[in-house]
């Protein structure tokens, strides 16, 4: 007993009641110092202390003197010599040093190595399977994803040549289809012609650049018939530009550098149908309100909500946001991001996010504050927002757009007025989808994660099946 180190089991003790160290020592008859070394094992334990240990606290000294130490330390010398560690591991003093004085930390660190493992033997399951290939192979969508967001989705030479093209097409945003069609006819040879729906099968745009026509489906409304205009416009006018800039993603597909090619040329249209200066100088006077600022530039929502994405030009930078858009199936159908959010890629995204709930609100902006597991707290507001339809016996294709910021820059955005900035509950804690979602008390989990082993209790039953 004279050789018993009690320090971990007495700062717990001691933390517990939330006393000092000077309190503790009058407690139990001895001075602040002799606790200090006690709690750093630098001094054994005596009968007498655990006498006084029991009387001042009502704990029973056998607990305070059970060693598990053995069986950690063999866990613990396990773990620092698995081959994921390129250094030697430490030697029998330093983890037994570990387990003295910081037996928590090792807690934590026996539970990560655990997680560490679980997630690789589901990685292993994978790609014994089917899903080989695609565990390794990058999507064209996620490949396009991480080049946008490389460049804060910012691209200074897009903006330069959309300025470019937008003062050679002149006039007032009222007159814009028209003078979008005369320039393309004066400046490129390209005839626009507005077809039936059955002469177009299902096409909404059909771009024949050999015979010199723009064919334009006749369900697309007037606002969709300029964007698709100035797609077309930027992929005649910026071809090289492009070539550059599709070459520099490093994307290494054909249909890869296809799909770049065009979310390139979408960017273009956007700049050209709002160009930068006008659209960030309408976007802080309204304070990000969208459909004002759709109103001015005869845009849609989602083409306001996608440019202002885009803001990031130094020194008159907009506020930094994601753009996400899902279907009522929640899958994940076009996404950017110039912030630190983790954007989900395949859908399933949690469902304590209010971004579903736009659906059952049609056109109806809803509004949300919520914290990733790291801590990271961002201001979300979603809506719906509707595609064309060509056949009537194709359901209505409604969506859901959502634009989301870092919490600090919540104040420039009015959508964020009704909140109370300091209200700690008004904070829903959300994470990217089950799968891979850490948090332990979510009521809402439908999948115990990958790479979290989670702790079940035979007699107790939490909110879900995978909570005790």
């Amino acid at each position: 007993m004279a050789k018993t180190l009690i320090g971990p089991q007495l700062r717990a003790l001691r933390t517990a009641k939330n006393h000092t160290q000077a309190e503790m020592a009058r407690n139990l008859g001895v001075s602040p110092a002799y606790v200090n070394l006690l709690e750093n094992n630098q001094r054994s334990v005596s009968v007498k202390v655990l006498m006084s240990l029991s009387e001042a606290y009502g704990v029973d000294a056998r607990q305070l003197v059970q060693d598990g130490a053995a069986a950690n330390l063999a866990e613990l010398r396990a773990a620092v010599r698995d081959p994921i560690f390129s250094e030697a591991p430490p030697d029998l003093m330093e983890l037994r040093a570990a387990l003295d004085h910081a037996p928590k930390l090792v807690r934590f660190f026996l539970q990560l190595h655990e997680n560490h493992h679980g997630l690789l033997e589901t990685m292993r399951k994978f790609n014994a399977g089917d899903g080989a290939t695609e565990l390794h192979a990058v999507r064209p969508e996620t490949a396009i994803h991480n080049y946008f967001r490389e460049h804060l989705n910012h691209f200074p030479t897009l903006e330069t040549a959309a300025e470019a093209a937008r003062a050679a097409i002149g006039g007032d945003n009222d007159d814009l289809y028209a003078n979008l069609k005369r320039h393309l006819r004066h400046a490129y040879g390209l005839r626009v012609e507005v077809a039936g729906t059955d002469a177009m099968q299902g096409t909404l745009r059909d771009f024949d650049e050999a015979a010199g026509v723009v064919l334009l489906c006749e369900t697309l409304d007037h606002i969709n018939r300029n964007f698709q205009l100035a797609h077309v416009l930027a992929l005649v006018s910026c071809t090289h530009l492009l070539d550059e800039l599709v070459a520099a993603s490093g994307i290494a597909t054909e249909p890869g550098r296809a799909r770049c090619r065009v979310e390139l040329a979408n960017y273009v249209a956007a700049a050209i149908l709002m160009p930068y200066d006008a659209v960030r100088a309408r976007a802080e006077e309204t304070r990000y309100d969208i459909d004002r600022i759709a109103t001015r530039f005869a845009v849609s929502y989602e083409q306001v909500a996608q440019r202002l994405t885009t803001l990031q030009r130094a020194g008159a930078k907009g506020v930094p946001f994601f753009f996400l858009r899902i279907d009522t199936a929640g899958n994940v159908t076009k996404r950017f991001n110039a912030t630190p959010f983790t954007l989900a890629e395949q859908g399933g995204s949690c469902t304590v996010w209010n971004i579903h709930r736009a659906f059952a609100s049609p056109g109806e902006i809803i509004p949300q504050f919520v914290e990733m597991p790291d801590a990271g707290q961002f201001f979300t507001f979603s809506r719906t927002t509707t595609r064309p339809v060509v056949s009537r016996h194709e359901p209505a294709r409604r969506l859901v757009v959502t634009l989301g910021c870092e919490r600090d820059h919540a104040h420039r955005i009015g959508y964020a007025t009704p909140f109370d900035p300091d209200a700690a509950q008004m904070v829903a804690k959300i994470g990217i989808n089950c799968h891979i979602c850490p948090r332990r008390d979510c009521d809402q989990r439908a999948h115990e994660p990958l790479h979290v082993s989670l702790p079940i209790d035979a007699n107790r039953r939490g909110s879900t099946r995978y909570q005790s």
